[in-house]
């Protein structure tokens, strides 16, 4: 804990953030941090609560320490702080920044909404570490001659390919794009993450022995016999990117998009990637129409702003959340409740209850979207129906589970009934011996802190199949 009476002296205070009207013209990060002194406050809130639920199951996945933390902050122990955070977390500074922190919706004080600012103390520790110096290459002191192959390097594939490279492993991470980061280089807008945060860790974990090697799909350039065949184990950590498909009429029409290949386009742009289909999508001085209410949607809301839309409109086929929800029936698991995301907040205009009917359009091309209001049941309640000027429309809908051609195809590893690589959380093994799976892969669509956590513990389950014993954490 910190303080003892802090959350009863102190207010709570987040990072606040650039006007949404300057924001808006750049695509870099807009969060203005606390200063130290606010921080220690901040964590000084932190209460002696007896069961600290935020870092439970329910809280954190990755099951970081936070009120130890919390305590180490308010004792301006910054770097002891440091050191206990990467214990349970390989990258603070991504999480601090991307992660919808269920920790905090799991504080006790949330049970007043006013919750620790759990993730804003979070990136704070993890940029202070890389302001200061302390986080440096940690190479493992002796090899175990063992290799070991990880494709994708998303949150899921880079987390394990640390764990394993400092127990002494040859560790050889295969990724298809010209760059490491997975869908948190190329799904996040840079807004929310800047990709030299990635960039730096690529650097440190490149010192620390990963060999990670580019433009490599495997099941494509390199089949996966080929690549079970040159290692002793074989980590699958691709994550799921197949879209969810509504079938919808129109759907064919010149404009209308899934909502992934756009925000990866704009982060190819900037990115400074040449690798950028030559029919590229522009918001500007269009009307769009974003289908989805989850992150990706509001990814796409914000990019659309920066291109210079004229007017954004995010469908939500759910009726308008509580503001507050009933804690009694919630907490400290995450809620449905009313929120408002950065991106949202720059002026998208917002409809709930919204049935998408199809897309309408002349001479080929999108014209507007058709809607009805739902009822309980989300079906389309007759007579309500309405359409909205679209220009250009992005399906933002989630994703189903991984793309099966290419990899896990030709792999013929077991799957389970939602299409995802079947593997269990106490092995992460497949139906092939030497092959284990992690991250959304193998659990479906997730948080990146549950990606991170996959990581961990496949390589903890690796190295334990490769050498008999581990030093890993569980």
């Amino acid at each position: 804990m910190g303080k003892v009476t802090g959350f009863l002296e102190i207010e709570r205070q987040e990072a606040r953030y650039q006007p949404a009207s300057d924001r808006i013209r750049h695509f870099r990060e807009f969060t203005l941090p606390l200063s130290d002194a606010e921080v220690g406050k901040q964590a000084a809130r932190c209460m002696d609560c007896g069961i600290p639920f935020c870092h439970g199951p329910q809280g954190c996945p990755v099951h970081n320490q936070i009120p130890d933390w919390n305590d180490l902050i308010y004792a301006d122990d910054w770097q002891e702080a440091s050191r206990n955070l990467h214990s349970t977390n390989n990258f603070p500074e991504f999480t601090g920044r991307i992660c919808p922190a269920p920790c905090e919706e799991a504080c006790t004080l949330n049970l007043e909404n006013i919750p620790v600012a759990i993730k804003t103390i979070e990136q704070a520790i993890g940029d202070k570490a890389w302001a200061n110096g302390w986080v440096v290459p940690e190479p493992a002191e002796h090899k175990t001659g063992k290799k070991v192959g990880i494709v994708g390097s998303g949150p899921a594939g880079m987390a394990a390919a640390q764990q394993l490279a400092r127990v002494g492993h040859e560790v050889h991470v295969y990724e298809r794009e010209p760059k490491a980061g997975g869908l948190m280089r190329y799904g996040i807008p840079d807004f929310k993450m800047e990709k030299r945060h990635i960039d730096r860790r690529v650097e440190q974990m490149e010192a620390e022995g990963v060999v990670f090697h580019y433009g490599v799909n495997v099941g494509v350039d390199m089949s996966v016999d080929e690549l079970v065949a040159g290692h002793d184990a074989v980590l699958f950590a691709g994550g799921a990117e197949k879209p969810r498909d509504p079938q919808l009429p129109g759907q064919e029409l010149e404009g209308v998009h899934y909502a992934m290949p756009y925000l990866v386009q704009q982060n190819r742009r900037n990115g400074f990637e040449n690798h950028i289909p030559e029919a590229t999508v522009e918001a500007g001085a269009k009307h769009v129409v974003v289908i989805g209410g989850g992150d990706t949607a509001s990814d796409c809301v914000g990019t659309a702003f920066r291109q210079g839309a004229i007017r954004v409109t995010q469908l939500d086929i759910r009726p308008v959340p509580p503001k507050i929800e009933d804690k009694l029936i919630t907490w400290p698991y995450w809620p449905t409740k009313f929120r408002t995301s950065s991106s949202q907040a720059e002026g998208a205009e917002r409809e709930f209850a919204a049935v998408t009917l199809g897309i309408e359009g002349q001479n080929g091309k999108v014209t507007g979207v058709r809607c009805a209001r739902a009822d309980a049941k989300r079906q389309p309640i007759p007579g309500t129906e309405f359409v909205i000027k679209a220009d250009l429309v992005f399906i933002a809908l989630g994703f189903t589970g991984p793309v099966f051609e290419g990899l896990i195809e030709q792999s013929g590893v077991a799957l389970d009934k939602r299409g995802n690589v079947l593997a269990d959380e106490d092995n992460y093994v497949t139906s092939s011996p030497k092959v284990f799976a992690a991250g959304d892969m193998r659990r479906g669509q997730s948080l990146v802190v549950w990606a991170i956590r996959e990581g961990r513990q496949a390589a903890r389950a690796i190295d334990v199949f490769l050498t008999g014993a581990t030093t890993l954490p569980r």
